[in-house]
């Protein structure tokens, strides 16, 4: 009887460090950062006014990430970023042109998606 207790509590024993060793392995494993989309500075986002035209504001901030797929009139310039460890944020500028296609619009968003690990 002696013998089987000691088995059961070298098996719980061995269990729990098993079980404490995959979970601090968690925090060894390199996990690198990922960046996507338009990086855009503050800097940057200064420079666009109301009343530039789309190649003006493309001159400043380069392309854009996405483009309204009903027309050419609204503009998202898109950037997530996911840290190894950390927060997933999101940082989204919105341009809206009229229908001369100068700027009319501009709408600045940063949205913190949710723990990356």
């Amino acid at each position: 009887m002696r013998c089987k207790t000691l088995v059961t509590a070298t098996a719980a024993i061995l269990y729990v460090t098993l079980i404490a060793g995959c979970s601090s392995l968690k925090k060894v494993v390199y996990r690198p950062d990922i960046n996507q989309g338009n990086y855009l500075s503050a800097e940057d986002v200064s420079k666009i006014q109301r009343g530039m035209t789309q190649q003006q504001v493309t001159d400043t901030l380069g392309t854009p990430m996405m483009q309204d797929p009903f027309g050419d009139k609204t503009w998202f310039y898109i950037f997530r970023q996911q840290p190894g460890r950390g927060k997933i944020t999101q940082q989204t500028l919105t341009l809206i042109f009229d229908k001369n296609g100068t700027l009319s619009d501009i709408k600045n968003e940063s949205i913190v998606a949710k723990n990356g690990g």
